[in-house]
């Protein structure tokens, strides 16, 4: 049986890690890639093929693509677009080059990715693809106006992308995590620190508690799964004949899916608002 491949991108830590490190343990081939160099020499001191791509460089995707097919021989069974951050802010304190900056990596660079993988996908006949999106893909969060915009974005491209390739062998899946483990928090400070000025917020006040939240490690939240939970959905999502257009990855994600659906908007506003 010939060994099934996968591009994973976001492979330095958390679910991206622990995907390259299941799906390797599952039999699959792994090309687990990193934005930075250091994080894919690494990758490659456990055993990983680990190209280098950065969702905000366009030729490092073509490049990081086309390392992974020259190893492969010109074939990738399924691609799994990991790769995000945060910029935690109020949404009137964001700048536009933050947005546009946020888009750059948690959208364009998927969807670049994503456009270069189908004709690879078509012309062996099969072929899925996987968006880790988020519970704020669907509903919204204070403070976190950048990402939720990208998730939303994200999970419109992808529901059409899955109407589109209806007619083919190539199948698109979103996976929608909660809270799970990982170091998007520690990565959103430096994004937070360029982009917003909380001294010269009319919201300065509120964002103490904000910043102490961000600075602090205050441990797991009471939902926190480890990233193992995203890894057995991927795993279903790879392996079933008919995978389902989403994955739901914790009780907060669940619960916001289903009270989404039976509220009415300004009742889900206020249960989120007391959250």
């Amino acid at each position: 049986m010939t060994q099934k491949s996968i591009l994973i991108t976001g492979s330095s830590s958390g679910i991206g890690l622990n995907a390259a490190r299941g799906l390797r343990d599952a039999g699959w081939r792994v090309f687990a890639s990193c934005r930075k160099a250091e994080d894919c020499l690494r990758l490659r001191s456990e055993g990983f093929e680990s190209p280098l791509i950065d969702y905000t460089d366009p030729e490092s995707i073509v490049n990081g693509l086309a390392e992974t097919l020259e190893a492969t021989g010109g074939t990738l069974d399924a691609l799994y677009n990991n790769g995000a951050y945060a910029c935690p802010g109020a949404v009137e304190d964001l700048p536009v080059g933050a947005l546009r900056e946020i888009f750059e990596t948690n959208v364009f660079g998927w969807h670049e990715l994503t456009r270069l993988v189908i004709p690879v996908m078509r012309a062996q006949g099969h072929g899925r693809i996987i968006n880790c999106s988020s519970v704020l893909g669907f509903v919204g969060m204070k403070w976190r106006g950048a990402y939720v915009a990208t998730k939303f974005a994200l999970e419109g491209l992808t529901d059409v992308l899955r109407l589109e390739m209806q007619n083919t062998a190539i199948k698109v899946i979103l996976i929608e995590p909660g809270p799970v483990t990982s170091k998007i928090r520690q990565n959103a400070i430096p994004h937070f620190e360029k982009w917003i000025n909380p001294q010269s917020s009319a919201r300065a006040p509120e964002y103490a508690e904000v910043m102490d939240r961000l600075y602090q490690d205050t441990g797991p939240d009471k939902f926190e799964l480890p990233a193992a939970a995203v890894t057995k959905k991927l795993l279903h999502a790879l392996t079933s004949p008919r995978p389902k257009p989403r994955y739901y990855v914790t009780t907060p994600t669940h619960m916001m899916g289903f009270l989404r659906r039976i509220l009415p908007t300004r009742w889900l506003d206020a249960l989120i608002l007391r959250a």
